[in-house]
């Protein structure tokens, strides 16, 4: 997919790898909306690259629709999707620090169900655009995490919704393949971004170590270049990306939650 001039949507947009590949579409010559629930954020962002704000919250249904319908009246056909938007707690289901069902379905609907109502905001529109580039009409980068094959403690909502998406990837792929449309998704690892700092001190402590090659976490420009990278490859489609340093997260024990009443 070729980027300039291109309008592109990238939610979760005011911060951490959303900001990082909001900056590198619009480097790359798109037209960028940015899309997050942090009004103040994203606007600041939006103001570095040119781009245009949209504040959101994917847990509202006619939210997300206003915000999909005002990106479109901007910039016209979303040809680039990347949905960045999501939260990452720690919620154990029992013990001291016990999560309420409220919050776990929370976690489910902003991650998993808010990131498939933004693609199916936007394909909707898009399925009636010209076709462009080779027959593509748009490239979807949604994103997983480590956590839906790894599994790590208190994490049961946070894993099934990072897990759905890595399940609807070829789904949707075989879908909207047929409307010209690729679907990838990129699965990270641990990235220096704002959602790790909720995890226990001795998981943060231990990510070097766990981690074969480079020794330390992801930073949001190397996720934004895969994201620039899936762009332009119009042979990868389907595929869930695991960009990791090669980590897989270890057993811990919730003890180490328990000790850590700042999650």
């Amino acid at each position: 997919m070729e980027l300039q001039q291109t309008a592109a949507l990238v939610t979760g947009a005011a911060s951490g790898m959303g900001r990082a590949t909001a900056r590198a579409l619009a480097g790359a010559g798109a037209a960028v909306a940015l899309l997050d629930v942090n009004a103040s954020g994203v606007e600041t962002v939006a103001r570095e690259i040119g781009g245009y704000p949209i504040a959101c919250d994917l847990a509202d249904d006619d939210q997300a629709e206003r915000a999909i319908a005002a990106a479109i009246d901007a910039l016209g056909p979303l040809r680039v999707i990347v949905t960045c938007a999501g939260i990452g707690r720690m919620e154990p289901l029992v013990g001291p620090v016990a999560v309420s069902f409220a919050t776990l379905t929370e976690t489910v609907r902003i991650n998993l169900l808010g990131t498939l109502q933004v693609v199916q905001l936007a394909v909707a529109d898009l399925v009636s655009r010209p076709r462009v580039d080779a027959g593509e009409r748009g490239v979807i980068v949604m994103v997983a995490s480590g956590a839906a094959f790894d599994g790590p403690m208190a994490s049961s909502a946070y894993t099934a919704s990072k897990g759905g998406i890595v399940s609807m990837t070829l789904a949707l792929a075989r879908e909207l393949g047929d409307h010209g449309i690729r679907v990838n998704t990129v699965s990270p690892g641990a990235f220096d971004t704002g959602m790790i700092v909720n995890a226990p001190a001795e998981i943060l402590a231990a990510i070097p170590a766990m981690t074969p090659l480079p020794k330390r976490m992801g930073r949001p420009e190397e996720f934004a270049a895969l994201v620039l990278h899936i762009c332009a490859n119009r042979f990868l489609n389907g595929s869930v990306i695991r960009l990791d340093g090669a980590n897989r997260m270890p057993y811990f024990s919730t003890a180490a939650l328990d000790a850590d009443q700042s999650v």
